[in-house]
């Protein structure tokens, strides 16, 4: 073999391609041989030895800017970086799981969006009885609201648990639901927001599923994002809102304007 191998040779014998050595090479991880009488490169032993070494601190998952300075390092040295090295490891490996995690919550994506807790108040509402459309039109809200007002969310979670506990509550959420096929100047309308807003209003519990999240809010975008979600500007159920939150506001309860800035 003319006392070495050729850069074909070396890199099958290693397991590498022959780009792989080059880029090696580039990096200064492995010095280029000498070429021979015949112009070729040989690969002798050490430069197979170098060439294994680096592949195999490459494959460990080395980044290869740092495999230099850990090969050329004494035996305290190179025990150090290695065990470096292996925490680096370690919390990438965290962090691939953590991923991996994530992605099999969003196989059911309501887990990863929104938490168990609020996946299974959506299907507690389900079991309830509440129309599928409510149910969704909750879901999309609630992503809403933990994505603008996160440090409230859990609290407004906690109180809509509560609420669903009452048969009265569970009752108006669900006409409030079906108002959504009403025609908007349909007298019911107002009758369903005026009832909802005496019975908040009767409940201060309950009506903690309206105040909560708008009193973390700062601006009165963020609280009609949510609260009006899913409406439609002619809809009965944007007439039932408008009514509901006017009975608060002159109750004395704040609730922001849409118009407001």
């Amino acid at each position: 073999m003319r006392n070495g191998v050729t850069i074909g040779q070396a890199a099958a014998f290693v397991g590498v391609t022959v780009k792989t050595v080059r880029h090696y090479h580039k990096l200064g991880l492995v010095e280029e041989p000498e070429r021979d009488s015949s112009g070729y490169r040989r690969y002798g032993s050490a430069d197979l030895l170098r060439l294994v070494q680096v592949r195999t601190l490459a494959a460990a998952g080395v980044p290869l800017a740092e495999i230099g300075s850990v090969l050329n390092a004494d035996a305290t040295q190179l025990a150090t970086a290695l065990a470096d090295v292996g925490r680096q490891l370690t919390e990438r490996i965290e962090e691939l799981i953590a991923r991996r995690d994530t992605l099999d919550r969003l196989v059911d994506g309501d887990q990863a969006l929104l938490g168990d807790r609020a996946v299974a108040l959506l299907e507690r509402m389900a079991g309830l009885g509440f129309p599928a459309g409510e149910v969704a039109n909750a879901r999309e809200g609630w992503i809403l609201a933990k994505v603008l007002v996160p440090d409230g969310f859990d609290d407004y979670l906690a109180h809509v648990e509560h609420a669903l506990d009452d048969p009265r509550y569970v009752a108006l959420i669900k006409r409030a639901a079906e108002a959504a096929a009403w025609e908007p100047d349909d007298p019911r309308v107002a009758e369903l927001a005026t009832a909802m807003a005496e019975h908040y209003l009767a409940n201060p519990a309950h009506l903690k599923i309206v105040t909560a999240l708008q009193a973390r809010t700062e601006a009165a975008t963020r609280y009609t994002l949510i609260a009006r979600h899913g409406e439609e500007q002619t809809s009965a159920t944007t007439r039932a809102a408008a009514v509901f939150e006017n009975e608060l506001r002159a109750a004395g309860i704040h609730i922001p304007r849409p118009d407001a800035r």
